[in-house]
């Protein structure tokens, strides 16, 4: 009997092992909303890169990029059930799980990258993501979209008084179509998918939006004047699935966040960097470029304090107030 035994638990053994073999590596599905040639989508490929060779193969890291995964809601749904185990999300969308978010929403707040690096590595950004779970999701940090600019077909933007009446392409965001409006700007909300096309129909006149993603999504092509003003920061906070993550012992888990950390910082390197090499093309794309003076740049954010006090009550003074002193204290 015992020598049956024995047999049986070796065959056992093998088949445990035949189907751990058979089931192959555990499969990370990770959604984000850009093309894969920007920085994002070059960050999220090595994030693959680290996590499958640190793991050896224990983990597959599968990208749903340019939004094939489905809209916010999906990504957001995906998370919360664990169909999918990372996904990444700008501020504004976040902003019904924690009014915090909107911080990011205030125009001319930060002067600097480094000055909004102390937000969202900070305490400011880390509490805002920090509400996401108790829906189920962690969030990990932050990346970058970078700062937006005005870019136009009409005429070249020097002064204030240039941009008003220019009808410019807005995200939905409340506070996004405010500083518009304060600057005496036309905002017009327009799909993302449908940028392209209104742009090149001249449907708008331009487009308020940050340096990659108008040179990877082609908009020089139908865009021939750039002010750089540097107005609003977008960032995009970077998910995963609770349930995934608490799944993970402790070793596979500490490979996965660290590999999240040098792809975050990988990705802004490439956002900063990437903007002086297309701020060095876009003459031969027939583009003009101009720099707001920091006397004019006042003059904007000037005409931009009324989103300040439209959005005080629901952001909180006094989070304002710390964003600002955190910022100030890092000069």
């Amino acid at each position: 009997m015992s020598r049956i035994s024995a047999m049986l638990i070796a065959i056992v053994a093998v088949l445990v092992m035949s189907t751990a073999a058979f089931a192959g590596p555990t499969v990370i599905k990770l959604a984000h909303p850009n093309v894969p040639q920007h920085p994002m989508g070059q960050a999220f490929e090595k994030f693959k890169e680290l996590v499958e060779t640190r793991t050896d193969g224990k983990f597959r890291v599968d990208i749903y990029d340019s939004s094939k995964f489905g809209n916010f809601d999906a990504v957001v749904q995906g998370l919360q059930f664990n169909m999918l185990q990372m996904g990444s999300a700008s501020t504004p969308n976040l902003a019904p799980f924690s009014d915090d978010f909107l911080i990011f929403d205030l125009p001319f707040l930060f002067p600097t990258y480094e000055s909004a690096d102390l937000i969202t590595d900070g305490p400011i950004g880390m509490t805002a993501a920090k509400a996401l779970e108790k829906t189920g999701i962690i969030g990990l940090g932050y990346i970058e979209i970078g700062f937006r600019n005005l870019w136009n077909n009409q005429r070249t933007v020097k002064t204030l008084e240039d941009a008003k009446g220019l009808k410019i392409r807005s995200t939905p965001s409340k506070a996004h179509i405010a500083t518009l409006k304060g600057l005496g700007i036309n905002p017009t909300p327009i799909s993302w998918g449908e940028v392209y096309t209104a742009l090149q129909q001249k449907t708008v006149d331009g487009i308020d939006i940050d340096l990659n993603l108008a040179w990877h999504n082609n908009f020089p092509e139908v865009n021939n004047n750039l002010t750089i003003v540097n107005s609003l920061y977008s960032p995009h906070l970077v998910m995963m699935s609770k349930r995934f993550l608490d799944s993970l012992d402790d070793a596979d888990k500490v490979i996965i966040l660290e590999a999240f950390e040098e792809a975050k910082l990988y990705e802004r390197k490439l956002i900063r960097d990437g903007e002086k090499e297309i701020m060095a093309k876009l003459a031969d794309k027939g583009v003009t470029v101009y720099t707001l003076t920091p006397e004019e740049r006042a003059r904007w954010a000037e005409a931009t304090k009324g989103v300040y006090s439209q959005f005080e009550k629901r952001i909180g003074k006094d989070l304002i107030e710390r964003a600002k002193a955190t910022i100030a204290a890092g000069k």
